[in-house]
C-alpha cells in the first residue's frame, strides 16, 4: 500500500506551489481511503467468528503423523480451557503402502465451550494430507463442511493408488463443501530449506504446516508445541528446528492469505467447568495409574504381567514409567504365561493384574479359572476390539461381555466391571483394586479400543482424600487352613506363603470346605461351587444402587448401556428430552454383580432400549435376569455409535409407544 501512496505522490508533484498544497490535500484524502480499506481488509482477514464447539479431523498415511498432530492440537484445546473429546482411529493395517486406503491414520477431536461427552458425529473439518485420507473420510464431514486438502499430493499416481478414477478437485464431486487447496508440500519445503533435510524429512514436517493453519483459523496458541517439539528432538536439533517453522510458516500462511470467502478464523472460548487443575488423560493412562493408586491404597505392590496385544499394549507401556511408585512389570513370552504370572504374584501376597484384547482373554480362561478357583485376587483389563479371533485390532467393539459374564470352562463367576470414560477408567481401576482384594476374587475390568486410545480433561483428584482399603493378611496360624473364610464376605483366608506356621498349597484341583485338602466328594463340590457364586452375588451388598444417569426413574422408555457407550447415549436423551420425549438413561458401572435395584428399576418401564457395538449381549443379560421387554440397537463396525443413530431409534420406539 505505501509503495502506491509513493508512486501516488511522485506523480501528483510539481514546481508550482499552489498546485502542490492542492494536490496534497488530495493525495491526504486518497491515502485516509486506501489505509481505511486496508484496515477494513486487515480487519476483515482478522476477525474471528464465534463457535461454540467444532469437531475436526486430521486424515493422511500412518507415516504422516497424523496422532501426533490430532495429541497437539488438543493439548493447545486444553491449555484454552476448552471442554474436549478425542477419538483416535488407527489403520486397519499399519505397514500399508503409503498412499493406500487401508493405512489411513485419522484423529477427530471435539472441542467446545459447553460440556461435551463424544468426540462428535460429523467433523466440520477435514484436514486431508492425500487422496486416500480423503476418499476414507469425506463421507463423514458435515455437509458443506470444511475441506483443507494438500493440493501437492493429488497426483496421478496418488490418485489411482486411493481408486479416484478422476481428480475430485476437477471433477465438481466436492461440489457440496468447501474446500481450501494449499500447495502445502511445497510450502513446507519452502519453510524447512535452512535446515539442510533431506526431501523426505522435509515432507515429514507436513503435519507441523498443517497443524499451524489449524491453530491459526481456531485461535490456538502455539509456544507448547513448540516446547514439545524441542524437547522430543533434543538430539536432533535441526528436525526440531524445521518442525518450529514448518509450524510457524502455516500459522503465517491463515494470517496472511487472501483465504476464499468462509474459510476464515474462529473462535471458540473457554468452557465453564469446575475449577481445578486439569490435564487431557487417555482411558490407557487413567486405567494405569488408577492401577498403580489402587495398589498404594490397598498397601500391595503391583505385578503387571502381560503380553503386548492391540490395543492393550499401551497399558504395559504407561505401567512400566511407574517403577518409582513401586510398580513392577514383566512382558512375558504368550497370553497364558502372563496371566499365571500375575495369578502366582497375587498367591505370593501382591497384586497380580494381567490384560489383554478379546482373543488375548480367550488363550488367558483357563488361568482366570484357576484364579477363581483358588479365590486370588487377580485383576484381569479387557480392552475389547472388533471381531473374532484376530478381527480388527485397531477397531472397536463391546464383543466380549459374554466372555467375561460365561466365557470359562465350569461355573466360574467373577466380577465384571466397565468403565464408560477415559477419566473414568481411573475411578474403576481403583474400584476394581478394592474389590478383588475384598472378595479374594478376580475382577474382570472392560474397557474398549475407544476409550483406551481416547481422551478428555481430567480433574486431578486429591490422592490424600481418597479411602484407603489396606489390605490385612492373615496371621493366626491355629486351625489354619488356606479356604478359612470370612463369614461376611465369604472371602478366603490371604496369608503369605512362607510365613511361619501357614505353609500352604492351593491349585485347581477342588478342596474340602472344611479343610482345604483335595476333596472329589460330589456334595462338597455342589457347596464349594454354591459358595463360591454366593461371593459373588454378595458383593451387590457393597456397591452402589443403580442411578438413573438422567431422566425420570420409571416411565415409557429407558436407554440402558455400558461401557463406551455412554457419551453417545447421554448426548442423545438430552436431544430427545429437549424434544418433549419422555426418555430416562441408566448406565451400567457393575454388571457381575448388579446393584440390588437394578430390576425394580428396569420394571418401572414399559419398553427398554440396550445400545451395544455387538450384536446384542448385554440385552440378552438383561432379558434372560430380569424378564423385562428389552430391544437390542446394535453396531458392529468397529466404531463408536454416532448420537444421531441412537437418537433415530429412540424417536422410532417413542413413536412406537403411543
Amino acid at each position: 500500500m505505501y509503495r502506491i501512496l509513493l508512486r501516488v505522490y511522485k506523480a501528483i508533484t510539481s514546481e508550482d506551489a499552489f498546485m502542490n498544497k492542492f494536490r496534497a490535500l488530495l493525495f491526504l484524502v486518497f491515502s485516509i481511503s486506501l489505509v481505511n480499506v486496508a484496515s477494513a481488509q486487515d480487519s476483515s482477514n482478522g476477525q474471528r467468528e464465534n463457535r461454540e464447539s467444532v469437531v475436526i479431523r486430521f486424515a493422511g498415511d500412518s507415516g504422516d503423523g497424523m496422532q501426533l498432530t490430532g495429541s497437539q492440537f488438543t493439548l493447545s484445546s486444553a491449555l484454552l480451557g476448552n471442554d474436549l473429546a478425542t477419538f483416535p482411529d488407527y489403520p486397519a493395517e499399519i505397514r500399508a503402502p503409503a498412499g493406500t486406503t487401508f493405512g489411513v491414520s485419522a484423529f477427530q477431536v471435539h472441542f467446545s465451550a459447553q460440556p461435551i461427552l463424544t468426540e462428535g458425529d460429523e467433523p466440520e473439518v477435514l484436514v486431508a494430507m492425500n487422496p486416500a485420507a480423503l476418499k476414507v473420510n469425506v463421507a463423514d464431514l458435515d455437509p458443506g463442511g470444511l475441506i483443507v486438502i494438500d493440493r501437492d499430493s493429488f497426483s496421478d499416481k496418488n490418485l489411482r493408488k486411493a481408486g479416484y478414477e478422476t481428480n475430485p478437485l476437477e471433477d465438481h464431486s466436492l461440489k457440496g463443501y468447501r474446500v481450501l487447496a494449499v500447495d502445502m508440500s511445497k510450502l513446507t519445503q519452502a519453510a524447512v530449506k535452512p535446515f539442510g533435510l533431506t526431501q523426505k524429512e522435509s515432507l515429514r514436517c507436513k503435519n507441523m504446516w498443517a497443524l499451524g493453519l489449524m491453530m491459526w483459523m481456531y485461535d490456538r496458541g502455539r509456544a507448547p508445541t513448540r516446547e514439545w517439539l524441542a524437547e522430543k528432538f533434543k538430539s536432533r536439533p535441526d528436525i526440531a528446528e524445521a518442525n518450529i517453522a514448518a509450524l510457524n510458516a502455516g500459522h503465517a500462511y491463515g494470517e496472511t492469505a487472501e483465504l476464499p470467502d468462509h474459510r476464515h478464523g474462529y473462535s471458540v472460548p473457554k468452557a465453564n467447568i469446575a475449577p481445578g487443575e486439569y490435564r487431557a488423560v487417555t482411558g490407557g493412562e487413567a486405567l494405569a495409574w488408577g492401577l498403580a493408586t489402587g495398589a498404594q491404597l490397598a498397601n500391595l505392590k503391583l505385578v503387571f504381567a502381560s503380553y503386548p496385544i492391540t490395543p492393550a499394549s499401551n497399558l504395559l507401556h504407561i505401567l512400566a514409567g511407574l517403577k518409582e511408585q513401586g510398580v513392577v512389570t514383566f512382558q512375558a513370552e504368550d497370553e497364558i504365561a502372563a496371566a499365571c504370572s500375575a495369578i502366582g504374584a497375587s498367591y505370593a501376597g501382591a497384586l497380580g493384574v494381567t490384560s489383554s484384547a478379546g482373543p488375548g482373554i480367550a488363550l488367558k480362561a483357563e488361568a482366570i479359572g484357576l484364579a477363581v478357583a483358588t479365590e486370588l485376587p487377580l485383576i484381569v483389563v479387557n480392552s475389547q476390539r472388533a471381531g473374532p479371533s484376530t478381527g480388527m485390532p485397531t477397531k472397536t467393539e463391546q464383543a466380549d461381555l459374554f466372555q467375561a459374564v460365561y466365557g470359562r470352562n465350569g461355573d466360574t463367576p467373577l466380577v465384571v466391571l466397565a468403565t464408560h470414560s477415559p477419566a473414568h477408567c481411573f475411578e474403576m481401576a481403583i474400584e476394581a483394586v478394592r474389590l478383588g482384594t475384598k472378595y479374594m476374587t478376580p475382577v474382570m475390568l472392560m474397557t474398549d479400543g475407544y476409550l483406551a486410545n481416547a481422551s478428555e480433561p481430567w480433574l486431578l483428584p486429591d490422592i490424600d482424600k481418597l479411602e484407603a482399603f489396606p489390605v490385612s493378611f492373615h496371621k493366626k496360624t491355629k486351625d489354619f487352613h488356606p479356604f478359612l473364610r470370612d463369614p461376611k464376605t465369604l472371602a478366603r483366608a490371604w496369608a503369605v506363603p512362607g510365613t511361619p506356621g501357614l505353609e500352604h498349597r492351593i491349585g485347581g484341583l477342588e478342596k474340602d470346605f472344611d479343610t482345604g485338602n483335595i476333596s472329589y466328594d460330589p456334595d462338597n463340590h455342589g457347596h464349594m461351587t454354591q459358595v463360591r457364586a454366593d461371593k459373588i452375588e454378595g458383593i451387590a451388598l457393597d456397591i452402589p444402587l443403580q442411578e438413573v444417569s438422567s431422566g425420570p426413574d420409571n416411565g415409557p422408555l429407558a436407554v440402558v448401556g455400558w461401557g463406551s457407550t455412554y457419551g453417545a447415549i447421554e448426548e442423545a436423551i438430552k436431544i430427545a428430552t429437549s424434544e418433549g420425549l419422555d426418555v430416562a438413561h441408566i448406565h451400567l458401572r457393575y454388571i457381575n454383580p448388579m446393584p440390588q435395584n437394578m430390576g425394580q428399576l428396569l420394571a418401572g418401564y414399559k419398553k427398554i432400549l440396550v445400545p451395544e457395538m455387538n450384536c446384542g449381549q448385554l440385552v440378552n443379560i438383561i432379558r434372560s435376569k430380569f424378564m423385562v421387554p428389552a430391544e437390542g440397537v446394535n453396531k458392529v463396525t468397529g466404531q463408536p455409535f454416532k448420537v444421531k443413530e441412537i437418537l433415530a431409534a429412540i424417536r422410532s420406539q417413542s413413536e412406537k409407544l403411543k
